[in-house]
């Protein structure tokens, strides 16, 4: 019985790769023709009669003096700050709190993954209502407290925090879903054991449950990360990346870049860039958990 569970749990693995892998498959073949043009636009621009000029890496050293562009690389370096030191911890207590909840545990699960499953267009439209500076939900409980109320989205001091905010609220319950997965996959026993020793909750937390998670948080800090350097459409929508560029980043520069200025390599460069970025910000997330797995 033992040895036909196994083989059973084997081949379901195994069909899952081989179906990840065919949508890998298929999504490179659509994807080649677009990718070979990004490689190839990187180091042209356009010249005369909309022809293509090669200029070889003048269009990255044009980014490194482009101080609109190094803003919308150091903002999108600050959400993925928030992601990481914000949205991560208060996934990992909702995880370990929904995961000890004795009654009303689906309910609380679907509560908090309900935002993932919703446009990020409508959520950017639902967040321009709260933000509103004549009839926002936040500027109406702010004045029931005697708070003045003010343009959070359309003032550079308060934009770039109030359009973090909505991304930071939608993915929660992602992460918080995974990480309770993980939490859900820790034998019963080891909770008990510890119980018997007189172990508080607090204590079964941090020395067991969280060790236990770090594969499970290496995987939603690597989410997180890629999700907060490639972000667009919510702040997009929320602000456009306005105002004065205050909530830019590099992707929604490199969208005006490409579709309103018509500078196609100076855009194909910005996309090389985040791809780039994302590689090595994940390789040095990893090294920052092999670290700590060898301490």
């Amino acid at each position: 019985m033992l040895r036909s569970g196994k083989c059973r749990k084997y081949y379901q693995i195994k069909s899952y790769c081989v179906i990840y892998a065919s949508y890998n498959a298929f999504d490179w073949c659509f994807g080649y023709c677009s990718n070979r043009n990004v490689c190839i636009l990187q180091l042209t621009e356009l010249g005369w009669y909309r022809k293509s000029i090669f200029v070889g890496l003048r269009n990255y050293k044009d980014l490194i003096s482009d101080e609109r562009f190094l803003n919308s690389v150091k903002n999108s370096l600050l959400y993925a700050c928030c992601s990481l030191c914000i949205q991560l911890p208060f996934s990992l207590l909702l995880a370990i709190v929904v995961a000890n909840v004795k009654k009303g545990e689906k309910f609380y699960r679907t509560t908090f993954f309900i935002p993932v499953i919703i446009s990020s267009v409508v959520i950017g439209q639902l967040w321009q209502k709260i933000y509103n500076g004549d009839y926002g939900l936040l500027n109406s409980l702010l004045s029931m407290i005697g708070i003045q109320g003010q343009d959070w989205i359309g003032q550079e001091s308060t934009a770039l925090v109030s359009a973090f905010i909505p991304n930071l609220w939608q993915y929660i319950g992602y992460h918080m879903l995974i990480m309770y997965a993980g939490i859900k996959s820790i034998s019963p026993d080891i909770n008990e054991a510890a119980r018997i020793d007189g172990a508080s909750k607090t204590q079964i937390a941090f020395k067991i449950t969280i060790p236990l998670l770090k594969p499970v948080l290496q995987v939603c800090a690597t989410f997180s990360l890629i999700g907060a350097l490639k972000i667009f459409d919510l702040i997009y929508v929320l602000t456009g990346g306005g105002p004065f560029f205050s909530t830019e980043v590099p992707t929604i520069y490199m969208y005006k870049t490409i579709f309103d200025s018509f500078k196609y390599g100076y855009g194909s460069a910005i996309a090389i860039f985040v791809i780039i970025e994302c590689l090595i910000l994940t390789g040095v997330l990893r090294l920052l958990f092999r670290d700590k797995e060898k301490a």
